[in-house]
Parts: structure tokens; C-alpha cells; sequence
């Protein structure tokens, strides 16, 4: 997802921005429901994010439909919930399951921005080399580390096992061909495993110690930690404003 770039959203540091994230992400969480306004101030700043960081916005929104699975429950909620039923195009719906629904698509989409937009400004291994500076425990961000260095390994040696069953006239049609899946997925698990052995090996013969080396300092000024807490910052003053102000809608 990464989108290379040298805006001043690029630039800041990694644990500088996931920290910027989850404090704009729990001030989201924390505003009431029925203050729609102040998710269009969120929207908003969302919106100034974006062009700060010079991301097209189409970029963003191809990326939010990976909510759609989350959120498909939201539109049930109306027809589900109990309580006051109110007339919507002719249909009536529950009125505390058309708030929860707005409620869960709202907070979900500006999270799914803003962690898109995390991702879209911040490489992966640049990321972690974050959340270890956060103390997070480094055997949990060495995890992480190897996911993504070797998924796309896994994922081609998947598609080489299926070259061979094509090449062998193996096409799977119905649930009698799933004892061959399940022995290529046996066969795939030996052989990710052999490949953790040989790698594990291969680090303890250069001096591998239980740390990963860091090859990149990502220290962070007064300054750039100013400018992170922008955002965090405003969206906490918005959701006390929605805390205290009277009217609920736009």
C-alpha cells in the first residue's frame, strides 16, 4: 500500500504518525453518535491529510472497500434493532438501529482513512522499525518482520505447487478433490517450515542475538513531534466541542 513520495507527512517519523493515528482515532471513537457535524470536521481533516500528503484521493477510496465485509452488518442494524420504529423511503426500521448503523459506518470509514493513509505515507519496515520505538516487544515486531519479508515467498511457492498440479491435469470440480488440496496444503506447511529451519540457521551463523539490527535511526525532533499531534490534537478539541454542544446535526 505503500505510495512513495517526499511530502511532510512522508517525512515524519514512523512512531510519530501511528501515535497521531491513535490518538485521532480514539478521539473519533470517543464523539457521540448523533454529533454528525463533528464527523465532518473529521472527514475534513482527513481530507487536509490527504492533500498534504499529495495522495490522490482515488488512492484512498479504491482502499476503503476492504471495510465493505466489516461493515455489511451496519445496514442490517435498522431492520434488526428494536425499539421506536421510524418510516425511511417507506419502510420502517428501527430508530436506534439506523443511529448504530451511521455509528458503526462512520467511526469505521474515518478509522479505515486514517490507517490507510498510514500505510499509503509509511513503509513497511519503516513502520516497525516504529512500533519497536514505542516499546512494543521485539519479538512481536520480529514476527511481523518475517510476515512481510516472506508472504510473497509463501505466496509463490503456492502458485508453483499449482503449476505443477495444472501441469500433472489436476483441476479441481467438487469436494472429492479436496484430499489433494489438503495434502498440497500439508506439503506447503513442510515446506514453509523447512525454509524457517534453514533461515533460523542462516542468522545464527551471522552472529543473529535474539535483536534484529537497526539500520535506521528514526529519532524524532521537537518539531516533527509538533506536527504529528496536529491532528490528534484538533480532532480531541472537536469531539469535547461535540461533548458540549447542544445540537446534533449539521
Amino acid at each position: 500500500m505503500y505510495r512513495r513520495g517526499d511530502s511532510p507527512v512522508h517525512q515524519l517519523p514512523p512512531h510519530c504518525k501511528i501515535l497521531a493515528v491513535l490518538g485521532f482515532v480514539l478521539a473519533v471513537v470517543a464523539t457521540p453518535r448523533e454529533r454528525m457535524w463533528a464527523f465532518a470536521v473529521y472527514a475534513l481533516l482527513l481530507a487536509g491529510v490527504t492533500a498534504l500528503a499529495r495522495v490522490p484521493y482515488g488512492h484512498v477510496a479504491r482502499r476503503v472497500l476492504i471495510e465493505v465485509p466489516f461493515v455489511a452488518f451496519a445496514v442490517l442494524l435498522p431492520f434488526l434493532a428494536t425499539g421506536p420504529r421510524v418510516e425511511v423511503l417507506g419502510v420502517a426500521v428501527s430508530q436506534d438501529g439506523l443511529w448504530g448503523a451511521w455509528n458503526i459506518l462512520a467511526k469505521g470509514t474515518l478509522g479505515v482513512v486514517a490507517s490507510i493513509l498510514l500505510a499509503t505515507t509509511t513503509e513497511p519496515r519503516v513502520l516497525l522499525l516504529g512500533v519497536e520505538r514505542l516499546r512494543v516487544p521485539p519479538l512481536l515486531t520480529q514476527i511481523a518482520t518475517f510476515m512481510f519479508r516472506y508472504g510473497d515467498v509463501v505466496v509463490a511457492e503456492m502458485r508453483r505447487m499449482r503449476t505443477a498440479r495444472a501441469a500433472r491435469g489436476f483441476e479441481p470440480r467438487d469436494l472429492r478433490d479436496a484430499r489433494v488440496l489438503g495434502r498440497s496444503l500439508g506439503a506447503l506447511f513442510l515446506r514453509c517450515f523447512e525454509r524457517g529451519e534453514r533461515v533460523h540457521l542462516a542468522m545464527l551463523s551471522r552472529g543473529y542475538d535474539g535483536r534484529m539490527p537497526v539500520l535506521l535511526e528514526t529519532g524524532a525532533s521537537g518539531g516533527q513531534w509538533a506536527a504529528s499531534a496536529v491532528l490528534p490534537a484538533t480532532a480531541a478539541a472537536v469531539a469535547l466541542a461535540a461533548w458540549m454542544a447542544p445540537w446534533t446535526l449539521l
